[in-house]
């Protein structure tokens, strides 16, 4: 008779325990165990416990390969689904083999759980885990389908409700109950001031401050203080929500007219603006991409958007500001060109519309598309193409959690009709076409920041924290991929020979880049290298860049005039005619004022259950180097964020949106 001691662990998270009965088969290189009901005196499966069990067997099993688990109804209560985090087996040769789980299991459901070393599918040789992992497969493909909502678009997972979402796929207990709790508190603050709904109009705005008295943060009243500063609305291209736009101008274009006398006022005495070029200080930011899209109808009147054109100077003081601004694409005489010595409400304006289009393409292609939405065409392709012991699995799938419930919510609640992004100047069809422009000239390399900044002329432009900080952890991500990777890979040929690597990328290329060969995109991989790039690439999307363009957005955007999604009015054509009065006229009434200010609160949100960059609190591998590898990523990270808040302890306007300590490890929210 040979005894197999199993340590059984639950989850330490709110209802992770269970009253059902759990039946245990392990299987081995030399048979299987009889089905064995899990059986202690007292309640088994309590919440966050680990449970010691035996199961006999008349011979061994020789090496172990799969263990699974049955969960049954102990009683005809409501379901209880139960969060089995690992489960680990002492053979009676004396072998310790850890089999992780970390998922859900629902009643009446049957789990087989791998465990041992990381494996790709051309190093199996038992026959059982050649078909188990087939079945698996094509078990993921059936549950993950792709869907199409616009064929100019990337695909997304089929699931339309998180309801129908897997249970380990969707947020923790814990996160539903805080986002309800933080719904209703804020709904409740804003009924009882009355501002929740209205329609009336801003009468003075200071009163805009009253919105979220209680929510203000040491950011949120700089904006409110510092807005109409240029130097200020300069920074925010460098180090608020949208640092992916602005880049160096060796070259006015021609729908620019700008001429030397225009700018000479502002630039250092006895340059030009010619000499200002050739010295690398001159940068442009153009929003031709926003041009031509129609806007939408408000209470029987049109709203507006402009698609304008910025210059920008850094000056002898290193601080970048705005020198010319051009609302429309083509020049007119009612299309003006706006400079600082205007009057101070027409370079507002002017400042105002242009930074209320940026926040408009940052919220629609920077956050949404290039974030949100690859994030889940790399997280769908995943579970579609990778089984659960293949090490690109184990590495990745930390950096898709809650991925697919978030973006579920955000095309419910942010993009339908009649929902908080399309209740701005664009409605979804307009918001659509601005991503499908933004798709079809995105590249691979404006989503690796090395090639990017390069490639925007930003190298040394100064004071440009997001670029700092960006390429620290860009380099400190590759060099944990790399030495992931190569761990698992350590020829070229064995890139070539992984079969599901290769249908990964592939489905990434074809459903995500619509395989679009001029966007550079891998299709498939043939070196190590090319494997470091991309993964190297999607963490840093999901976690870091996404950081960027969301983390700062109550900070810079609750304050409306600083650039709001809805324009009211159109844009001044012709100059000495505005006062502050037409600035209100232009901003959104209170009632929407509200509404989008709540957007960028709940959207900036941190939740308890926030799960850091580097750490990967799941223990997925078993092998001690790859735990290693992660013990010391994280520990890079650690006085990474020493640094960086030491340097902000400096700065007048700190950048603290970087830090690793605020960065989730996936997109959440």
């Amino acid at each position: 008779m040979a005894d197999y001691k199993l340590k059984v662990t639950t989850g330490d998270m709110q209802h992770a325990g269970t009253l059902d009965h759990i039946y245990i088969i392990l299987f081995g290189t030399e048979g299987q165990s009889e089905r064995t009901k899990l059986d202690n005196p007292g309640i088994d499966f309590k919440t966050g416990t680990t449970r010691t069990y035996t199961i006999k067997s008349s011979l061994s099993l020789g090496k172990l390969l799969l263990v699974k688990v049955e969960k049954d109804p102990f009683l005809v209560v409501p379901e209880d689904e139960w969060y089995c985090t690992k489960i680990e087996v002492t053979t009676p040769e004396g072998e310790d083999v850890v089999f992780p789980c970390y998922r859900w299991i629902s009643r009446g459901e049957m789990v087989e759980l791998r465990g041992g070393k990381a494996m790709k599918v051309f190093e199996e040789e038992h026959v059982l885990m050649i078909e188990h992992r087939k079945k698996e497969l094509n078990l993921r493909k059936s549950l993950y389908q792709w869907a199409i909502t616009d064929d100019k678009l990337p695909q997304n997972s089929h699931f339309q409700d998180i309801s129908e979402l897997p249970a380990e796929l969707r947020f923790s207990a814990s996160r539903s109950h805080e986002i309800h709790r933080i719904k209703r508190k804020t709904g409740a603050e804003l009924m009882f001031k009355g501002l929740a709904g209205s329609n009336k109009e801003w009468k003075d705005i200071t009163d805009m401050k009253k919105i979220f008295g209680s929510k203000k943060t040491t950011m949120s009243e700089y904006v409110s203080e510092h807005w109409k500063e240029d130097e200020f609305f300069g920074f925010q291209f460098l180090n608020a929500t949208n640092p992916n736009v602005i880049k160096r101008c060796s070259e006015l274009p021609p729908n620019f007219p700008i001429t030397e006398e225009m700018v000479k006022p502002f630039l250092k005495n006895g340059s030009s603006l010619k000499m200002e070029m050739e010295k690398g200080h001159i940068f442009l930011c153009d929003q031709k991409i926003m041009d031509g899209i129609p806007t939408r109808v408000k209470d029987g009147n049109p709203l507006h958007m402009t698609a304008g054109l910025c210059l920008f100077y850094v000056n002898p003081e290193k601080k970048l500001i705005p020198l010319a601004i051009q609302l429309q694409q083509n020049p007119s005489e009612q299309n003006p060109i706006f400079l600082p010595s205007d009057t101070e409400t027409d370079w507002l304006l002017a400042k105002l519309f242009f930074k209320s289009a940026d926040l408009l393409e940052c919220q629609a292609v920077h956050h949404l598309m290039n974030t949100h939405h690859l994030a889940e065409v790399f997280a769908v392709a995943a579970l579609r193409c990778f089984p659960v012991i293949h090490p690109l699995y184990k590495l990745l799938i930390p950096h898709f959690r809650y991925t697919l419930h978030i973006n579920i919510m955000a095309r419910k609640n942010l993009l339908g009709s009649d929902m908080t992004l399309s209740e701005g100047s664009f409605e979804e069809e307009g918001l659509t076409e601005l991503m499908r422009r933004a798709l079809s000239e995105l590249t691979y390399s404006s989503l690796c920041l090395p090639e990017n900044i390069t490639a925007r002329g930003l190298e040394t432009i100064p004071n440009f924290y997001y670029r700092d900080d960006g390429l620290k952890l860009w380099n400190f991500i590759n060099s944990f991929v790399r030495s992931m990777v190569e761990l698992y890979y350590p020829s070229d040929s064995d890139v070539c020979k992984d079969t599901e690597l290769q249908e990964w990328i592939d489905e990434i290329f074809t459903h995500g880049f619509l395989r679009n060969k001029l966007s550079g995109f891998p299709a498939c991989f043939n070196t190590v290298q090319e494997v470091v790039k991309f993964i190297t690439m999607v963490i840093f999307t999901v976690s870091v860049q996404h950081a960027a363009v969301s983390n700062g957005q109550f900070d810079y955007h609750s304050w409306m005039p600083n650039g709001s999604i809805m324009m009211r009015k159109p844009p001044p054509a012709t100059k000495g005619q505005s006062s502050m009065k037409t600035l209100l006229e232009v901003l959104p009434n209170v009632g929407d004022t509200v509404k989008f200010a709540t957007m960028t609160w709940m959207l900036s949100t941190k939740y308890t259950d926030m799960v850091p960059l580097g750490t990967y609190p799941e223990e997925l591998f078993d092998e001690p180097v790859p735990k290693q590898m992660i013990k010391e990523f994280k520990a890079e990270l650690f006085y990474l964020s020493e640094e960086i808040a030491a340097r902000n302890s400096k700065l007048e306007v700190p950048y603290p949106y970087l830090d690793p300590a605020q960065i989730e490890n996936s997109v959440t929210i």
